[in-house]
């Protein structure tokens, strides 16, 4: 059941914000019909201040699908296993679940690149919900880029030499080793606990996937930018420094500012987005601030991801499932 159920257009039309609903009762098919609509639409849905519990987070977020858990089990919230604590505090070692970076001369915790979620993963899960539970007194902003949006921006020469190639991705849980999109000043200062963990498993849980740089979306028939800079090792068509050469033109066109909308935390705010057509960046936030935040992870895949080596024994029919 909802109150008066409002859609809006933020920021230029690159998001949606979404007032008149009361999470404390299930929600109507017809409310729920809407939100899938403009979940479509948009890709990004802005909902202020109606995170007032966990409860109400995981309501929301199974509006849109089941949830699954995190890969990286070292950052699931207790309590709430199908929650993700991505939070930033200063000076308790251990406790924050994202690293300190220096960024352009600044010290910047809980700092992210570009990124879509798992795309280390073959596969991709269909979104998430973030809350914000405690913000900083300064930064912490959230970008969001559509790249259904990017990919209308490509000149047609470019859109016919990446029709039908691939980008190999591979988990890094040290953003200093990224190959594209990060800043070439960009220095690891204290890493979070989890991520350390992973280093020594990396090959063994996460080996590399491919994905392609063009898909088709289901609903609507647009074409989506299917890049990310992080976690990419390069085009598997055309490795070595041609190829790196045009994913970063490619990059260019993803990360354009013109089509970015930054979310100005308030406390208990949601955002959702899609996963499968939109990246995501958090600025981070002064190195003496506190920002807590969890998030979840809305099932789904949209079957296009394989194993690298799926691609190298011509194995292209393997059912996702079998991933």
């Amino acid at each position: 059941m909802t109150r008066a159920l409002t859609i809006k257009p933020l920021a230029d039309n690159t998001a949606l914000e979404v007032g008149g609903i009361d999470l404390d009762r299930p929600l109507d098919a017809d409310a729920r019909k809407a939100l899938y609509e403009a979940f479509v639409q948009a890709g990004i849905l802005v909902f202020p201040r109606t995170g007032i519990s966990p409860e109400a987070h995981l309501a929301l977020s199974r509006c849109f699908g089941e949830l699954q858990r995190h890969p990286v089990k070292e950052n699931w919230a207790e309590f709430y296993p199908e929650l993700v604590d991505i939070s930033y505090r200063p000076g308790h070692e251990g406790e924050s679940s994202v690293a300190l970076y220096e960024v352009d001369g600044q010290s910047r915790g809980g700092w992210l690149p570009w990124h879509s979620d798992l795309r280390y993963m073959s596969r991709i899960n269909r979104g998430g919900i973030l809350r914000a539970i405690r913000t900083p007194r300064e930064g912490g902003r959230t970008g969001f880029i559509d790249q259904i949006a990017a990919y209308a921006t490509l000149p047609e020469p470019l859109t016919q030499r990446i029709d039908g190639l691939h980008v190999v991705y591979q988990l890094r849980p040290d953003f200093t080793q990224e190959t594209f999109g990060k800043p070439e000043s960009l220095k690891l200062i204290a890493n979070a606990a989890a991520l350390d963990a992973m280093a020594g498993r990396i090959e063994q849980d996460f080996p590399p996937v491919v994905h392609p740089m063009v898909y088709v979306q289901a609903e609507t028939g647009r074409k989506v930018l299917n890049v990310s800079p992080t976690s990419a090792v390069g085009i598997l068509e055309m490795p070595g420094r041609d190829g790196d050469t045009l994913l970063e033109e490619v990059l260019s066109y993803a990360l354009n500012p013109a089509l970015t909308y930054w979310h100005d935390w308030q406390e208990n705010d949601l955002v959702l987005w899609d996963n499968w057509r939109t990246l995501h960046s958090a600025e981070g936030v002064p190195e003496d601030c506190v920002r807590e935040m969890q998030r979840t992870t809305i099932a789904g895949d949209y079957a296009l991801g394989r194993l690298l080596s799926d691609f190298e024994t011509g194995r292209h029919d393997r059912p996702a499932d079998a991933l």
